[in-house]
């Protein structure tokens, strides 16, 4: 059996194909996502509206996925990630023009319709080509590419827009998607795409009913906590660098993705075995406390300190959830199936993601300032528990 397990190879072309695009698409997203507020507000916006801005992106994402679910059995993957691929890199561009807040906002939306079914197509394309047996490990090492973006996007953003302007963060965006979209060209998934079957996709078009067409029920109580958890790390994704100024901690908080990434790239893989050999539970429920713990910690007591530990907690919270509760999904789901888990997964993420900063924007008063986002993200989170406890129980 051991032998077995072994002869399945993870580090093939086909893996670092999709690891690439899955990187580079990252990089896009939260390169962008992390400066995009402090840009809205050097054009005049709120901070409920700069909120709005940077969460817009997830909604258009939202938008796509509800979409791609269904197209990607139906037309092909392949084609699905080369046609919202070829939007998400045409969208980097018009940034160069935007010059007031409700162009950004329209623009964003744009980017993230490209960017959701984009993402949908991505990660099933990795379903089909990861080894089955050592499938939590190989996804784990897959979804690296995400925790790589989600270090050095913010880290590299910060620099060009502290060096150059927003100009240079539009710049690198647009160099980022044009890569995702050379890396998914070139992964060959003829065998069991879809788009290469006709008669499949004749049998499965009046196969479902019209929510069966969008959403893998089985995967949505998963989808739901991890969501809950999202709405956490979205909060420090896109306020952390207006707190950072109001706390005086700029230095700290400019490390905090670092130390994230640096986290997840040695938890991840372990996360995975342990996933493996020992079920969900205990990886989902630390995840969980952890990041509440770390959210209360930075609007409490903010500190170079609990700044470190939140980086941390956040890591084994949403940055592990996010990995190992695609996994749950898709390991649970016929093959046929599979596109609407992970649609279904992303669409609750999405959602959160969407209308989280907007609605936490809204907590920021004069009196109580960004400390407000973080405590009450920090509530959220461990509402995901009780959730995380039915949807895993045996």
């Amino acid at each position: 059996m051991n032998a077995e397990v072994n002869d399945e190879k993870i580090f093939t072309k086909s893996f670092f194909l999709v690891f690439g695009a899955l990187l580079f698409s990252s990089l896009v997203m939260y390169a962008l996502m992390s400066t995009v507020t402090e840009f809205a507000t050097s054009l005049g916006s709120s901070a409920t509206i700069a909120g709005l801005v940077s969460g817009i992106y997830i909604f258009g994402g939202l938008c796509s996925r509800i979409y791609s679910g269904n197209a990607l059995e139906n037309v092909g993957w392949k084609k699905i990630a080369l046609i919202f691929m070829s939007i998400h890199f045409l969208s980097c561009l018009l940034y160069f023009i935007v010059n007031d807040v409700t162009l950004l906002i329209i623009v964003r939306f744009i980017h993230g319709i490209g960017f959701g079914a984009t993402a949908n197509a991505i990660v099933t394309i990795a379903s089909d080509v990861l080894p089955k047996k050592r499938f939590g490990e190989a996804f784990g090492y897959f979804m690296l590419g995400t925790t790589i973006g989600v270090g050095l996007g913010p880290f590299i953003s910060g620099i060009l827009y502290d060096a150059v302007g927003s100009s240079g963060c539009f710049l690198a965006a647009s160099i980022f998607s044009a890569l995702a979209l050379i890396f998914i060209y070139f992964v060959d998934v003829s065998e069991h795409d879809p788009g290469n079957n006709p008669n499949k996709k004749d049998d499965d078009k009046n196969q479902y009913k019209c929510l069966e067409k969008v959403f893998e029920y089985k995967a949505i109580p998963v989808s739901l906590f991890t969501a809950l958890t999202s709405l956490g790390y979205v909060s420090i994704l896109s306020f952390y660098r207006l707190y950072a100024v109001e706390v005086n901690l700029t230095t700290a908080f400019s490390w905090f993705f670092i130390i994230y990434s640096v986290v997840l790239v040695l938890s991840r893989p372990i996360a995975g075995k342990i996933q493996d050999n020992h079920g969900d539970m205990l990886i989902c429920v630390t995840g969980i406390v952890a990041q509440a713990v770390g959210l209360f910690l930075i609007a409490v007591v903010p500190s170079t300190l609990t700044v470190i530990i939140c980086a941390i907690c956040a890591a084994l919270g949403f940055g592990t959830l996010n990995s190992v509760c695609t996994t749950i999904v898709t390991r649970n789901t016929s093959q046929n199936r599979r596109s609407y888990a992970v649609s279904t997964f992303f669409i609750f993420c999405d959602a959160t993601m969407g209308f989280g900063p907007a609605l936490l924007g809204s907590f920021v008063t004069a009196g109580s300032g960004y400390a407000s986002v973080y405590f009450i993200s920090s509530f959220i989170t461990i509402l995901a528990l009780p959730i995380c406890l039915y949807a895993l129980k045996k």
